[in-house]
C-alpha cells in the first residue's frame, strides 16, 4: 500500500488587504539610472545654452556687420590712416602745380587745434588708400610731419568711403567740396574740366558732358564761363605759368581774339615766351596787353579783274569728294557728310587751321 504525502499550503485569507508596492523616490530613480546616464544629461543640458548663446552672438555680430557697412557706405566711419598708404593720383586735381600758398595757415591751425574736418578716402587694396577729398589737408599733415618728425602728424584722420562707387561720383563729390572755396578760379574749374574729359575711365568726350558731370549745381551762365576758359586754355595753356590768376573779364576777352582773329594765338604766346614772366602780376600784364588791343588793319584788297568773282574746284578728300566755291566773303565746302554731330572744338580748330594756312 502506497503512501501519500500531504502539503500544507497556506492560502491568503479573503479579507486580508494586499500590500502595494512603495513608489520610486527621485534618489532612487536617480539611483537606477548610473552617473553615466546622468553626466550625459548635464552635457546635453549646457550644450542647449552654449548653442543659444552663440546664435546671439552670431546675430549680434550680423547686425554690427551690417550697421557698419551701413555706416561706411554713408561715410561716416572715420579712422586714423598712414601717411604712406594714401595715394593721390586717381582723380585729376583742380590745384596748379606747385605748393600752396595758403598751406602755411593751414597747418598753424591743424597744429593749434587739430583737423577738425577728415579727408575722405576709398579703399583700393589691402593697406591702400585712394584720396577722393582733402587734398590740401593731407599735404598739411605731410609737411607738418617732415618738419616736426612728430607721430601724431604721421596718420591723418580719414572717413572711409565704400569701395566701388563709380568714377563720376567721386569727381563730383570732390568738385563739390572745393565749390565752397571763394578763391577757387575759372581757369582751375576749366582744367579740371579738361583733366575729366583726358581721363580714360570717364565717359565724356566733349566740354558740354564735362561741365554737365562736373558742375551740374552751378548756374548754366558760370558753366558757360568755365566753357570759355577751356577754350582759353586750349589755346595758350600751354604758355601760362599762372592761369588760376586770370580774372573772368580778362579770359572772356583773350578768348574772344583768340576765336575771332586768326593768328592772335601765335601773337600772345610769343609775347609770353618774350616776357618770361616768374611771378602772377607780370603774365597778368602781358595778357593784359594783349586783351584789349585792336587787330593790325588789313591791307586793302586790291580790286579783282572782271570775271574773277568765283573760284570753283573739286576736291578728293578722306571720306568722298569736296565741292568747293570761293568768292568775295564766302568759301563753301560741300561734301556728303553730316557735320552736325561733329565736335564744335574741333570744328573751331579746324577753321582755325584753314585761316592759319591761308595766312602763311
Amino acid at each position: 500500500m502506497s503512501k501519500r504525502r500531504v502539503f500544507d499550503i497556506d492560502f491568503p485569507e479573503a479579507d486580508a488587504p494586499t500590500s502595494e508596492p512603495a513608489p520610486a523616490t527621485p534618489a532612487a530613480s536617480e539611483a537606477r539610472r548610473g552617473p553615466m546616464a546622468s553626466a550625459i544629461s548635464e552635457n546635453s543640458a549646457a550644450l542647449e545654452e552654449r548653442q543659444a548663446v552663440e546664435a546671439r552672438i552670431r546675430a549680434e555680430n550680423d547686425r554690427l556687420a551690417h550697421e557698419h557697412v551701413r555706416l561706411k557706405k554713408a561715410g561716416l566711419i572715420t579712422d586714423l590712416i598712414p601717411l604712406s598708404a594714401i595715394r593721390a593720383d586717381k582723380l585729376t586735381r583742380d590745384r596748379k602745380p606747385g605748393r600752396d600758398e595758403d598751406l602755411d595757415e593751414l597747418k598753424a591751425s591743424i597744429r593749434d587745434v587739430g583737423l577738425s574736418n577728415p579727408i575722405r578716402v576709398e579703399q583700393v587694396g589691402e593697406g591702400v588708400y585712394e584720396l577722393v577729398q582733402g587734398f590740401r589737408r593731407l599735404n598739411a599733415f605731410q609737411e607738418l610731419f617732415n618738419e616736426t618728425g612728430d607721430d601724431a602728424f604721421a596718420r591723418i584722420p580719414a572717413g572711409l568711403m565704400a569701395h566701388g562707387e563709380e568714377l563720376e561720383l567721386l569727381y563730383r563729390r570732390m568738385v563739390d567740396e572745393n565749390l565752397v572755396r571763394r578763391d577757387i578760379s575759372f581757369a582751375e574749374m576749366a582744367e579740371l574740366a579738361r583733366g575729366y574729359i583726358a581721363d580714360p575711365e570717364t565717359a565724356a568726350q566733349d566740354a558740354d558732358a564735362a561741365l554737365t558731370a562736373l558742375f551740374g549745381s552751378v548756374s548754366r551762365q558760370k558753366r558757360s564761363y568755365i566753357k570759355h576758359f577751356m577754350t582759353l586754355l586750349d589755346g595758350i595753356g600751354s604758355h601760362l605759368k599762372f592761369p588760376e590768376a586770370i580774372p573772368r573779364a580778362l579770359g572772356l576777352q583773350l578768348e574772344k581774339r583768340l576765336m575771332s582773329e586768326p593768328g592772335f594765338r601765335a601773337t600772345i604766346c610769343g609775347a609770353l615766351s618774350y616776357a618770361l614772366p616768374t611771378t602772377p602780376e607780370a603774365e597778368l600784364k602781358v595778357l593784359r596787353a594783349h586783351a584789349t588791343a585792336q587787330a593790325a588793319p588789313r591791307k586793302a584788297a586790291e580790286p579783282k579783274p572782271k570775271g574773277t568773282a568765283k573760284i570753283t574746284f573739286r576736291q578728293s578728300v578722306k571720306g568722298g569728294t569736296v565741292r568747293c566755291a570761293a568768292s568775295e566773303g564766302r568759301v563753301e565746302m560741300r561734301i556728303a557728310r553730316d557735320f552736325s554731330n561733329v565736335d564744335r572744338h574741333r570744328l573751331e580748330e579746324a577753321v582755325r587751321a584753314f585761316f592759319d594756312e591761308l595766312d602763311g
